[in-house]
């Protein structure tokens, strides 16, 4: 893999996976900010990003959900008093860590992303030019 590869290959992994900024990307990368403008056109990661964001929640979602079901059964057992299966008392268990882990892990996401938008990014510059002002990158 060639050097440009590989730092567009980790460039598209901090962006779509890690959710950095372009400017921390380029920054961290020692890339310039425009390079990795037109690698995320290019190759698409905002597309990618969402469907990353998409499948983390939906996964999430039904791991909640799953879980939720799952102590809704215990409790059923426990307040029908019929005997609770160990395996569901054991699966149950298994799942509790990665939950919470999981729900700190997005509160911590959710706070980054919430101090993110307090500034405007070149990214949203960028956007209000195109999408509003009609204004291309290439034309400024």
């Amino acid at each position: 893999m060639t050097k440009k590869k590989s730092l567009a290959a980790a460039a598209e992994r901090f962006y779509v996976i890690e959710q950095m900024t372009m400017v921390e990307i380029a920054q961290l990368l020692n890339v310039h900010e425009k390079t990795i403008q037109n690698w995320k056109d290019e190759f698409n990661w905002d597309e990618k990003r969402n469907q990353f964001i998409q499948t983390k929640k939906s996964f999430h979602e039904e791991m909640y959900n799953f879980a939720r079901k799952l102590m809704n059964t215990i409790e059923y057992d426990i307040d029908s008093g019929n005997k609770v299966e160990q395996g569901r008392l054991y699966t149950f268990a298994k799942m509790l860590p990665f939950i919470t882990k999981i729900k700190e892990y997005e509160d911590s996401k959710d706070k980054h992303n919430d101090e993110q938008t307090k500034d405007i990014t070149p990214d949203f510059i960028k956007m209000i030019n195109e999408e509003f002002l009609g204004i291309k990158s290439d034309e400024l």
